[in-house]
């Protein structure tokens, strides 16, 4: 891989770890499941007029993937967040989320898991563990369980995904935000609509303004796009290692940008949740020279 695209993998990493802060900006005005609802809404229009819906794929697998990647996992993400949860603790627990799909995928797609995928998985959730025994301050128990929440609803929707196949991810994403729309606005409407009203919406703070944008647009739509670029041009193998670096910018913009503390607990939990993700990417190859 040429350094110039090595930069910009970092570059949507290093976005992809910021938005947890920016999430947790954007909460302090916006209940969380309409902010997923204006995520996606702007994510959705007005890329839908200019994109055609991902080719050879079914209404079905199309509306399952939706469910579980946007309106389950961006609503319980942002719900955990809301009641207790710092963005790097978010940033770090949400990658369970690759165990959770290994586990999923022996279950339905009868795939075997591994020596080194077990050994990853006990060491990662031994993390999240760990961090469940530090509860109080940016750590709530409930939201701690929201957010693994978030993670099972996101390995559900690579299964689905898996099953899409090789499509544009980028039409993928805004035809998916599109289909999530009406659920994620009923959901807000039935369990939020005392905590927003559509005065307070037109009062919204620059800040929580251009929160909302840097979802959409960075996060979004740039950053799919850039990481289907990068799929498309190398092996996954190759890429996805460098979204074990999510969690580092993730805590990183944490300390810097809102104060978040970084106690001695957090980095233990950061070092088994990182090591797991190692030993279930790399385990495999280190068993068989061994």
């Amino acid at each position: 891989m040429p350094l110039k695209h090595i930069l910009l993998t970092l570059g949507v990493v290093a976005i992809w770890g910021i938005n947890f802060v920016v999430i947790q900006v954007a909460l302090k005005e916006i209940p969380p499941i309409l902010l997923t609802f204006l995520r996606f809404f702007f994510a959705a229009f007005p890329a839908v007029f200019f994109l055609k819906r991902p080719k050879n794929t079914s209404w079905k697998l199309l509306f399952c993937y939706s469910l579980s990647m946007f309106v389950l996992d961006f609503s319980l993400l942002f719900s955990g967040m809301y009641v207790g949860v710092s963005s790097g603790i978010a940033s770090l627990s949400l990658q369970t989320q690759v165990f959770f799909t290994a586990i999923l995928a022996v279950v339905f797609l009868k795939e075997k898991m591994t020596l080194a995928k077990i050994v990853g998985a006990l060491v990662a959730f031994s993390g999240i563990i760990y961090v469940g025994f530090h509860t109080g301050g940016d750590v709530n128990l409930f939201g701690l369980l929201l957010v693994e929440g978030a993670a099972f609803s996101w390995a559900a929707g690579n299964l689905f995904s898996k099953r899409i196949g090789h499509v544009d991810m980028l039409s993928l994403v805004v035809w998916g935000s599109l289909l999530s729309l009406p659920f994620l606005l009923a959901l807000s409407f039935a369990l939020e609509l005392h905590l927003w009203s559509f005065e307070k919406m037109a009062h919204l703070s620059w800040l929580s303004i251009g929160s909302i944008a840097y979802l959409v647009y960075p996060v979004t739509l740039f950053g799919f796009a850039i990481w289907s670029f990068l799929l498309s041009r190398y092996p996954a193998t190759t890429v996805a290692p460098f979204t074990l670096l999510v969690p580092v910018f993730g805590f990183s913009a944490s300390a810097l940008l809102v104060n978040e503390a970084l106690p001695s607990w957090k980095l233990v939990a950061a070092f088994l949740i990182v090591s797991g993700l190692v030993i279930n990417l790399y385990g495999d190859l280190i068993f068989k020279r061994t």
